[in-house]
């Protein structure tokens, strides 16, 4: 999984296209997850995720509901 981490500590990557199905594009937010919380550096204490969102490329975000995202 590629993904790349603005200054602001903000997560951007590629986890599905509009003509996925929901299931596949929510198996990919899981995969993503898991990735990123693998990468995750051992010395990080605290909230390592604070918000979760989903748009298209230009669209709006949908906000996630960070604990359904980190249960997955």
């Amino acid at each position: 999984v590629e993904f790349k981490v603005e200054k602001a500590a903000i997560i951007h990557a590629g986890v599905g296209k509009a003509s996925f199905s929901e299931e596949a594009i929510a198996q990919n937010i899981k995969a993503f997850v898991g990735a990123v919380n693998k990468a995750k550096p051992a010395g990080v204490k605290g909230v390592f995720f604070k918000k979760v969102s989903v748009s298209t490329t230009m669209g709006p975000g949908i906000k996630l509901d960070v604990n359904d995202v980190l249960a997955a």
